[in-house]
């Protein structure tokens, strides 16, 4: 009887059965070991089959042999089973996994810095991951991008996961866990419910070297997961274990979302070498190097609108094709070329990559989070200068306004909250930056990047359908602001300079009714700068009001007379008192013969025309216009009216200038008597006089007793004033001088190196107090025996003085004097040095 030999079992390996008998499977792999392969079996038994210690060793060797072969069919199951079947730990929403390489990008400009901090944390992660973070439009893919490629190069495992779900996230964590060798039955307890699947994921990450994960668009941390764990408690996706680098990229820039073990790298606008080459990279024939740099600056060099900029002007059918042409196409069509709506913007991946909309995807974020308020108070910061704003000028009642909701100050300040975390509005001293530390008793302020105020003034104009509720809201708050700076006094003044850039936006609404109201409140700000010593400021406001009224009401208008003269002493103020001089007496001649010689406008004018002139040495003319001045005055206003006071101390100051310091000093003291009788002690007014009665003395010869006054008026004026006032500063450089007259030359000089420097800090360089400072310096180095030092000053100052005041102005004349004795003296000690060195034999 033939028996045949079952095939099949072999075959069905793959599927882990055997088919057949024992016995029939048995003799047959003996015939097929121990003698020729038949398709058929004898019925007669060989003869060493008989023998039971043969067959029965022989069985439990081919019993382990099938064992073993099982065993292999099961491993080679799972060596062709795809990488990931989750079943319910979730699946692609489109049915199919998205590739974990990362995109492709070209060469990354002007981010050197944070791609060296990323390859030192590559290196050694010791415990941390990284979070570039940023608004949008500053390329934090772009730059994780490119570091990844780096990362492959170098021949690291490079993973790129795009945040769109906290489903497709598990996905892709473990499409990362298995390529970097997680064994299936570790995925399949997770998949059981017997383990955590982050713990798994993150256990093989932790066993795994040499890998970079990339975590792109994680702009809502909080949906990241697992859900009901807090992402900084780093129980979920997101943990700094593992022992390659996990990199993300985000909107959100808060520490406190991310946790201690996060480094946060903010990107910031670029440079404008490198924002100006991406231009040219993008379109090279659209011009030079330069004009690429002009409009890189315009652009702010925010990375997504330089592409879109070089995009464009590469086009073939672009209407504009230069980067001239572009940037002046700005200042009209900036809605048309950057600021138009996309089709598709409902698509955030689409948005992203959209000027007009990029910011629109974090304000929908945050109108998720139940931040509503944010996109009004932004649309709202947009309506403002390019420039820092107080917050203080930001308030319930304003943002309640234009809304037409009850808004609350916690939501308010919840909504500046959240436009600073995803990046929309930034710190003039962010932390860590140089000065910081030094205007941290400063008003709270925030900046805008130009084009996101740019772009939401747009949006703001396409979204309101009553814009003019919303100027009308703002000119209110701006006009209430300036009276609570001005009813502050000193305290009210850091406001007043943050204050000024923002309020001409007031002449340019458009309600006539409202004209003079505001060209007032613009008038008394300036006012307030002044007093607060900030006359670049005022000068800005005094040029506004002067050219709309001069446009209004005429150039010979009464109005625009007084703007006219409130620029020239800003002007003055500020060191530019040549113009000054010409605006001054071009304003006494209009008001002389408009008003008429008399009028009270008129003096002013010609005792600021006198002041001016004294103070540029030209003190005989100063000296005969204040003389008819204070008589006029005395007789129109009163002996003992303020401005009949500042004529006769403005007097005493000419006739000091001239050298007449007895008349000087009785006049003085006069004033600083019916000064404190009339304005009090401590009035600015009445320090100063003080000050200028001890200077008269000082000049007098009486050093004792002017050291004593300036003291008290140098103290009396850092506290009334502060200590960076130009008023204090120009008691400390007359306490200087007097001590110099005392013979304490260290420790004048000493002063005027102080006196020097904040100078420069608060009124520039070429300031013409400035020059006076670095003179009186020179001066007392020289007579301390520093001839070298003082040489070399005096050389700087007569330079500068003969550019800024001219060759012929009397302290141009005296620096020039005091120079060539200075160096004299430094030649003669040289020679005598060189006379009483020993001689070498």
């Amino acid at each position: 009887m033939l028996m045949t030999v079952d095939r099949g079992a072999t075959m069905r390996r793959r599927q882990g059965a055997w088919a057949g008998s024992a016995v029939t499977g048995t003799a047959a792999v003996v015939a097929a070991g121990l003698g020729p392969v038949t398709n058929y079996a004898s019925a007669t038994v060989p003869g060493w089959a008989a023998h039971a210690w043969v067959i029965w060793p022989l069985f439990a060797v081919l019993v382990t042999a099938s064992i073993g072969l099982v065993l292999w069919s099961r491993r080679l199951d799972v060596a062709v089973r795809p990488p990931a079947r989750l079943g319910p730990v979730g699946r692609s929403a489109r049915g199919q996994q998205d590739s974990l390489r990362s995109p492709h990008v070209e060469r990354v400009r002007g981010r050197e810095t944070e791609l060296a901090e990323l390859a030192g944390m590559l290196r050694r992660p010791r415990g941390r991951f990284a979070v570039l973070c940023a608004a949008g439009g500053m390329g934090k893919t772009t730059v994780a991008a490119q570091f990844a490629s780096q990362a492959d190069a170098a021949g690291w495992r490079v993973f790129w996961v795009r945040w769109r779900d906290s489903a497709e996230l598990a996905q892709q964590m473990v499409q990362t866990a298995l390529a970097c060798g997680l064994p299936e039955a570790e995925l399949e307890s997770a998949r059981a419910g017997r383990a955590s699947l982050p713990d798994v994921v993150w256990r093989q990450l932790g066993r795994a070297r040499r890998w970079l994960l990339v975590l792109d668009n994680a702009d809502e941390p909080q949906e990241i997961g697992p859900a009901g764990e807090p992402l900084a408690d780093y129980r979920g996706w997101i943990r700094p274990h593992g022992r390659g680098l996990l990199v993300m990229t985000s909107r959100d820039s808060s520490p406190q979302t991310w946790g201690p073990r996060a480094r946060l790298l903010p990107l910031k606008p670029l440079p404008t070498q490198p924002a100006s080459q991406i231009l040219v990279d993008a379109a090279p024939a659209a011009g030079t190097a330069e004009q690429a740099r002009d409009l890189a600056m315009r652009l702010g060099g925010l990375p997504l609108a330089l592409h879109a900029a070089g995009t464009y002007l590469a086009g073939p059918t672009s209407r504009y094709r230069t980067f001239t042409t572009y940037r002046q196409a700005l200042e009209h069509e900036l809605p048309l070329l950057l600021g138009a709506e996309h089709p598709d913007a409902s698509h955030s991946r689409v948005a992203r990559t959209v000027v007009r909309h990029t910011w629109e995807v974090s304000l929908d974020q945050l109108a998720r989070e139940g931040n509503a308020l944010a996109r009004p108070v932004l649309r709202l910061l947009a309506v403002l200068a390019e420039a820092p704003i107080p917050l203080s000028l930001i308030t319930p009642d304003l943002l309640s306004a234009v809304t037409g909701d009850d808004v609350t100050v916690p939501a308010l300040e919840a909504a500046f909250a959240g436009l600073h975390r995803y990046g929309l509005l930034d710190l003039p001293y962010s932390p860590g930056n140089a000065g910081q530390a030094s205007r941290i008793s400063g008003p709270a302020q925030v900046v805008l990047h130009p084009l996101i105020r740019e772009i939401n003034a747009v949006a703001l104009a396409a979204e309101a359908s009553h814009l003019a509720t919303w100027h009308r809201a703002l000119a209110v708050r701006l006009t209430a602001a300036v009276h609570e700076v001005d009813e502050q006094g000193r305290t009210g003044w850091p406001a007043a300079v943050l204050l000024a850039p923002h309020l001409p936006v007031l002449l340019d609404l458009p309600d006539p009714r409202s004209a003079t109201h505001h060209r007032t409140a613009l008038s008394t700000l300036a006012q307030v700068l002044e007093d607060a010593g900030a006359f670049t400021a005022a000068r800005l406001l005094h040029e506004r009001v002067l050219d709309f009224e001069s446009r209004t009401l005429g150039p010979q208008h009464p109005d625009t007379l007084t703007s006219r003269n409130h620029l020239a002493n800003a002007l003055f103020g500020m060191g530019e008192p040549a113009e000054a001089i010409l605006l001054l007496r071009q304003t006494l001649e209009d008001r002389n013969r408009v008003l008429g010689p008399a009028h009270p406008d008129t003096l002013i004018s010609r005792h600021d025309l006198a002041c001016a002139l004294d103070g540029t040495g030209q003190h005989a003319e100063a000296v005969s216009l204040l003389r008819q001045t204070l008589a006029d005055r005395a007789r129109v206003l009163g002996v003992m009216h303020p401005h009949t006071l500042g004529s006769r101390d403005s007097l005493g100051l000419a006739l000091d200038g001239m050298g007449e310091h007895t008349e000087a000093v009785r006049l003085h003291r006069q004033t600083v008597d019916d000064r404190i009788r009339v304005l009090g002690p401590e009035h600015p007014l009445t320090l100063l006089s003080r000050h200028n009665l001890a200077s008269a003395l000082a000049r007098q010869g009486e050093h004792a007793e002017a050291e004593r006054l300036l003291q008290e008026a140098l103290d009396d004026h850092a506290r009334v004033l502060g200590v960076m006032h130009p008023h204090t500063l120009g008691s400390r450089d007359s306490l200087g001088l007097a001590l110099e007259g005392m013979g304490e030359h260290a420790e004048a000089v000493r002063l005027h190196r102080q006196t020097v420097d904040d100078r420069i800090r608060v009124l520039g360089l070429d300031h013409p107090d400035t020059l006076t400072s670095r003179h009186n310096l020179a001066s007392a180095l020289a007579r301390m025996g520093e001839q070298e030092e003082a040489v070399r000053l005096l050389r700087q100052t007569l330079a500068d003085r003969v550019r800024v005041l001219g060759p012929e102005h009397p302290h141009t004349v005296r620096t020039l004097d005091d120079l060539e004795t200075a160096s004299a003296a430094w030649r003669a000690a040289r020679r005598r040095q060189t006379w009483l060195r020993p001689s070498r034999r």
